[in-house]
C-alpha cells in the first residue's frame, strides 16, 4: 500500500474511491474523479486500486488532491495461472472488500481526515456496508449504460417471468415483449452474461447479482448515458432509486489533454486526405478478438468492395490477415491499419462515415457522440444488449448477420450503412438526433452538466 504526503490542514473532506481494476474500469473512474478534484479543490481523493493498474493510470498524472493506493490482487506469489475464465478477476474479487477496508484505514491515517463518502465502480457492491458501516454517502458508478444497468437491477425479476414463458427451456433467440421495466423487448439471448445464461453461480456473476440487488441502497446512482437517450428505462429506474444521475456522455463532459500516445500513427493527417464521409473506421476494444476466418474475411471484403478504412489492431491479431494484404491497401492509399488510434478524434473526423465495433458502452457512446451509424459485432458482457438497443430500439446501426463477419454479411451490412436509400437516411437522420441531445446534455446548463453539480454537492457535503 502506497502512502503520501499531506498538506495537514488544507484538506476540508476526504472521498475514497474505489476502482474495479480491470478493462476500462480504472481509466473511466479515474476521469471523473480528476472532474471532481476540479470541481472540488478542498477535497483530497484517495484512489484505491491495483498497484499494476495504477502505475499505468498515475506515469502522467499530477493532481495534488488525488492520492493513489494499492491494494492486492489477490494473486499470491509464485502463482501460475491455469488460463480459467476470469481467473484474475476471481481471485481478486476473493480478496476485495477486505483489502478496500484496509486501505481505507491506512488512508485515514496518512491523510489525518475521517472518509467522509465513498465514491465506488458500481461493481465493487461490498462497499454499500462499508457505507452503512462508517455512517457516509455511497455513490456508485456504472460506466455504461441504462439498458445493461436496468437488466441487472431486475435480474431476479427476469429469471423469474423468463421461468413462466412457455416453450423452456429457454432459448436466445426468443424475442420476450416487457420482461424489463421501460424495454418493450428484448431477445433473451441479448441479455448481459450472467442474467439469464451463462455460468450464473460464478463469481463475477454473483457480483453483477448482488450488485443489483444492492444498487437501490446507493445515495446516487450514476449512469454514463443522457437524458433523452433511454427515456422510458430512465423513468423507471429513478423511481426505483433514491438518486440516479446521468452523467454522459462521460468522453464529452470529462474532456480529457491529449496523453504522449495521442496519434501517434497519424491517423487524423491520413483521415485529412480522405473523401468526407467515405471511411470505415475498425475497432473492437481491448480486450475482444475476432476469429482469425473473421479477420481474414472483414479484410478480403474491404479490398474488394475498395471500402476506404482505418483499421485499429493489434499487432499480434495483423499477422492474421490475408498475405499481402497490409501492403496492397497502404499502397493504394484506401486502408491504414495501426496498433492504436485516438477513437473519439477518429470518430469525430469528417472522413468517418461509419464505424465497425464490439459493441462496448465506450464506443457505442463516443460513435452516439460523433454522429457516426455503427456495425456491431458484440463479443460478450452488456456488448449484446448494446447492440440490441443501437439496431432494435435506437435503430442507429446494424449487428453483423449471423453474429460473426463473412464475406456476405460482411458486403451486406456496408451496403445498408454506406448507400443512399431511405432506410440508411432514416439511421444517418437518427443518430444525428441523437448527437444533438448528448451535445446539448454536456453543455454549460445541459442535464449532464447540471447533474454533476449535483454529484459535486453530494460529495463535499458534511452530512448524508
Amino acid at each position: 500500500m502506497e502512502t503520501t504526503n499531506t498538506k495537514v490542514g488544507v484538506w476540508q473532506r476526504h472521498v475514497a474511491v474505489l476502482a474495479f481494476p480491470f478493462a476500462s474500469h480504472p481509466p473511466v473512474l479515474l476521469s471523473l474523479v480528476q472532474k471532481l478534484a476540479s470541481a472540488a479543490p478542498t477535497v483530497v481523493f484517495s484512489f484505491f486500486n491495483t498497484g499494476k493498474s495504477n502505475r499505468a493510470l498515475f506515469s502522467e498524472l499530477s493532481c495534488d488532491n488525488i492520492r493513489p493506493y494499492d491494494v492486492s490482487d489477490g494473486v499470491p506469489e509464485d502463482y501460475v495461472f491455469a488460463g480459467k475464465p476470469q481467473e484474475d478477476i476471481n481471485l481478486f474479487l476473493a480478496v476485495a472488500e477486505e483489502e478496500f477496508r484496509r486501505g481505507v484505514k491506512v488512508a485515514e491515517e496518512d491523510i489525518g481526515l475521517r472518509i467522509g463518502c465513498l465514491v465506488v465502480s458500481a461493481f465493487i457492491w461490498v462497499s454499500s456496508q462499508m457505507a452503512e458501516d462508517l455512517n457516509i454517502p455511497w455513490v456508485s458508478f456504472w460506466s455504461a449504460g441504462t439498458c445493461s444497468l436496468s437488466a441487472h437491477f431486475y435480474t431476479d425479476l427476469i429469471r423469474e417471468k423468463s421461468a413462466e414463458l412457455k416453450g423452456n427451456p429457454l432459448a436466445p433467440d426468443n424475442e420476450v415483449d416487457d420482461l424489463i421495466p421501460g424495454l418493450s423487448k428484448i431477445r433473451l439471448g441479448d441479455l448481459p452474461g450472467g442474467v439469464l445464461f451463462g455460468h450464473l453461480d460464478s463469481p463475477f456473476s454473483t457480483m453483477l447479482h448482488n450488485m443489483g440487488r444492492t444498487l437501490d441502497k446507493a445515495t446516487v446512482v450514476l449512469v454514463n448515458s443522457f437524458q433523452g437517450l433511454d427515456i422510458d428505462l430512465t423513468k423507471n429506474l429513478s423511481s426505483k432509486f433514491k438518486s440516479l444521475l446521468n452523467i454522459g456522455p462521460f468522453h464529452l463532459i470529462c474532456k480529457e489533454k491529449p496523453s504522449s500516445k495521442f496519434d501517434e500513427f497519424s491517423c487524423s493527417s491520413w483521415l485529412d486526405n480522405q473523401k468526407p464521409r467515405s471511411v470505415a473506421y475498425i475497432s473492437f476494444g481491448t480486450i475482444g478478438r475476432l476469429l482469425p476466418d473473421e479477420l481474414v474475411a472483414l479484410a478480403e471484403t474491404l479490398e474488394e468492395t475498395r471500402t476506404p478504412f482505418l483499421w485499429s489492431l493489434n499487432k499480434d491479431s495483423m499477422k492474421l490477415l490475408p498475405d499481402g494484404f497490409l501492403e496492397r491497401t497502404t499502397a493504394n492509399g484506401f486502408g491504414k491499419v495501426v496498433s492504436w488510434a485516438p477513437q473519439v478524434q477518429v470518430l469525430e473526423h469528417i472522413a468517418i462515415s461509419v464505424f465497425l465495433t464490439h459493441g462496448g458502452w465506450k464506443s457505442v457512446s463516443e460513435s452516439i457522440g460523433a454522429g457516426v451509424p455503427m456495425i456491431c459485432r458484440p463479443v460478450f458482457g452488456d456488448q449484446q444488449m448494446n447492440t440490441w438497443m443501437v439496431e432494435r430500439v435506437w435503430g442507429i446501426g446494424v449487428r453483423i448477420e449471423g453474429g460473426k463477419f463473412t464475406k456476405d454479411g460482411t458486403r451486406c451490412a456496408l451496403e445498408h450503412v454506406l448507400s443512399f436509400n431511405e432506410s440508411s437516411k432514416k439511421m444517418k437522420d437518427r443518430i444525428e438526433a441523437l448527437k444533438e441531445l448528448a451535445l446539448e446534455a454536456v453543455r454549460p446548463n445541459g442535464s449532464s452538466n447540471q447533474n454533476f453539480r449535483t454529484l459535486v454537492d453530494v460529495v463535499t457535503s458534511a452530512t448524508l
